[in-house]
């Protein structure tokens, strides 16, 4: 699998690859690539020297790696890389990662080489340092050209898989006269060793992602030393195994490296090129060491580096016939956007406006009339299921009218009910279809979600059980980071999943979750509420989502129809008090069924008892002082329910008007069990009757 005979033949595994054509037992040397390939050599010279001048002002940073791959990095952009620097949102461009993110230096060089506006020098020569878009990891948002956050290792492969995906995805949904382009990513030792690189590269095998191609930084070096201190793996048998075409070049020989490109590019298969390289190529003491990894070169070390690379000028300064040249190469593909760009036109008008709404991110407008309407049947009718179960009956309301949701599971379809009728499984058979099984590669299958969501044209969502969150989290976290509007479908969210036990009982990750920055973390009560969750995940634009849902089954608490999205204010009153307003009941999800009902135990004892459902708290938070107010007044006491940890309700129990005295938690102190649910929820001490009590003795 994967051997293709071109020119030169592909040998692949350790064993084959010292006979391989393309990759010389000794590799290509400055002097030898200096008279062979000197206009291929000043370029990647000046890429090298502004990531070593660069790293040495900000003494910090991460050189060895963009001095090793500069050969490689000018090849890719000189003679494969499809993008028009001064068209960097172009929608048909190649997307280049770099997932080994610490290089990112390689990344900036080679934005303010081809002329990407604003990677100027000036921000180059401020890397890492406050205000500037050169961080120390590229960051997405900070600069056209980062097509994604990098620097968890591993995470870049990852998220490359989902903008593969997405690609042919779009492909089949408009044409590949309107969508034709590759993924190009470079990783390092590290990436390959994160189990998220399994993870990933079995998906893509198994995907057939033939557009998928990934530049393996193979300098043998990590942070500790000599890979062979902690690894023995055949990375190109490992990948192989997976189902993806391997090749091997000395990464130093741009002939080599441009041959090793074209192969690739024509194989079914995603690709992965072993490129044999020299950390901190041309450093008299650091190179193929360690101490190139992560440190500034030095002023000494620096002095004879230019010596030897034969680079009199000063730092920043790159003479213009070389700066020219890069800048043709920016250039390059200004025809073929401008080509592209006429074929998008003879579209007609209908097909423009969906392309250019799906890539922009807007959901349809009938969206919203979809969604109320679907509320108004179901206040009508007050079916009891489960939240996962609402989930997917509002997921065949938004399927049918967003072609662009791209959905799945990682192995748990049955439980998490993500697939709706009419989806079709996505798979290399059918790429318009709109299902994705990713196995049990809850991690992965984060990531590509992520990618998907920022190739544009697709909107991902994804299910496991919430208790798998632990396993997502590194990708979910990016979500938030980066500002995505990825949607992660959480079901059986509590004790509430019953025999399976603690081990699958989440606890403490609805706090987790809430803790994160730019998170969305909904849990809904009933089917109205859900319905109104999935409304507000489908029309966000730079937020995450959580949908935190139940595996048993709940009633219909709104009952009223309303047009108006009250998940959107993050809390309102369910139910006020009759008399005079003593006690006041928070509560999420499941546990709003049990406010009710404590509600109704305290009435009956003529205390006035008000229900708020808290579906989510991100939300409330950001409502206007005011409104908050209006829902959780000073002066009642305070008893929040939910089937998981107090950590963060002292925000609603203590805080907002709230006194230490006058308010109790009822829920989770440590992990569940395994039982049947009513008895978890008796052993627990969340019911009504104790909810009632703890109210009671507060006043």
């Amino acid at each position: 699998m994967g051997v293709h005979s071109l020119d030169h033949p592909v040998i692949i595994g350790n064993k084959a690859r010292k006979n391989c054509s393309n990759l010389k037992e000794e590799p290509v040397e400055i002097a030898d690539l200096k008279s062979r390939h000197p206009v291929h050599f000043a370029k990647a010279t000046a890429l090298r020297m502004l990531a070593i001048d660069a790293v040495q002002a900000a003494n910090s940073g991460h050189p060895g790696l963009p001095m090793g791959m500069a050969d490689v990095a000018t090849v890719l952009f000189e003679k494969h890389l499809k993008f028009d620097a001064s068209a960097p949102n172009w929608p048909d461009r190649d997307r280049f990662v770099l997932s080994a993110g610490h290089g990112s230096m390689l990344l900036y060089g080679l934005l303010h080489l081809t002329g990407y506006a604003d990677m100027t020098i000036d921000q180059i020569a401020n890397f890492r340092q406050k205000g500037a878009i050169t961080a120390g990891h590229p960051e997405y948002g900070h600069a056209t050209g980062i097509e994604t956050t990098t620097g968890p290792l591993g995470a870049g492969l990852a998220t490359a898989v989902g903008m593969a995906m997405a690609e042919t995805s779009m492909t089949a949904r408009h044409g590949k006269k309107i969508v034709d382009h590759h993924t190009y990513v470079i990783v390092g030792d590290g990436c390959l060793m994160e189990g998220i690189s399994q993870e990933a590269i079995g998906l893509a095998g198994k995907q057939r992602l033939g557009k998928l191609i990934v530049l393996w930084d193979d300098n043998g070096i990590t942070i500790d030393g000599k890979v062979s201190l902690s690894d023995i793996t055949d990375q190109m048998a490992r990948f192989e195994a997976s189902g993806w075409s391997v090749y091997s070049c000395d990464g130093h020989d741009p002939d080599a490296v441009d041959k090793a490109i074209a192969q690739a590019k024509q194989s079914p298969l995603p690709s992965m090129i072993a490129c044999k390289t020299h950390i901190g190529f041309g450093s008299p003491s650091k190179q193929d060491t360690s101490g190139a990894h992560g440190a500034p070169m030095g002023v000494d070390e620096i002095i004879k580096i230019r010596k030897i690379y034969g680079w009199p000028h000063k730092a920043f300064d790159v003479p213009k016939d070389i700066l020219t040249d890069w800048r043709s190469i920016g250039a390059r593909g200004q025809s073929e956007r401008a080509e592209w760009e006429a074929r998008k036109a003879a579209l007609s008008g209908t097909k423009q406006a969906e392309f250019d709404r799906v890539i922009a991110g807007d959901a349809p407008k009938r969206l919203s009339a979809a969604i109320k309407a679907f509320k108004k049947n179901i206040s009508e009718t007050t079916p009891k299921v489960a939240t996962r179960k609402s989930s997917e009956m509002v997921l065949e309301v938004i399927n049918q009218v967003m072609p662009e949701t791209i959905g799945g599971s990682a192995d748990l379809t049955g439980s998490n009910l993500t697939l709706t009728d009419g989806l079709g499984v996505f798979n290399d058979e059918n790429r318009k279809g709109r299902y994705v099984y990713y196995g049990i590669r809850e991690h992965g299958m984060a990531a590509a979600m992520n990618g998907l969501a920022l190739h544009g044209g697709c909107k991902s969502y994804g299910g496991t059980f919430m208790v798998f969150t632990d396993y997502a989290r590194g990708a979910m976290r990016l979500s938030a980071l980066m500002g995505i509007p990825t949607t992660y479908v959480m079901t059986h969210d509590s004790i509430g999943l019953g025999e399976d036990g603690p081990t699958h009982q989440p606890v403490e990750h609805l706090a987790m979750l809430r803790a994160t920055p730019n998170m969305n973390v909904f849990r809904p009560a009933d089917t109205v509420e859900t319905a109104e969750a999935w409304e507000l995940a489908m029309t966000s634009s730079s937020t995450p989502s959580v949908l935190a849902l139940t595996r048993q089954g709940l009633p219909t608490v709104r009952t009223e129809h309303k047009t108006k999205n009250l998940t959107a204010q993050g809390a309102y009153v369910l139910a006020d008090a009759t008399g005079k307003r003593q006690v006041i009941l928070m509560a999420t999800g499941s546990e709003v069924e049990i406010a009710l009902k404590a509600r109704d135990i305290l009435e009956a004892k003529g205390i006035g008892t008000r229900v708020v459902s808290m579906p989510c708290w991100e939300l409330f938070e950001a409502q206007d002082e005011s409104y908050r107010r209006r829902v959780l007044p000073a002066g009642p006491v305070r008893v929040a329910i939910e089937a998981g940890a107090r950590f963060g309700w002292d925000r609603w129990l203590t805080g907002e008007r709230g006194k230490h005295n006058k308010a109790a938690f009822v829920g989770m102190e440590g992990f569940g069990a395994s039982a049947p649910i009513n008895e978890l929820y008796e052993m627990f001490g969340i019911t009504a009757e104790n909810t009632a009590a703890q109210a009671e003795a507060l006043l």
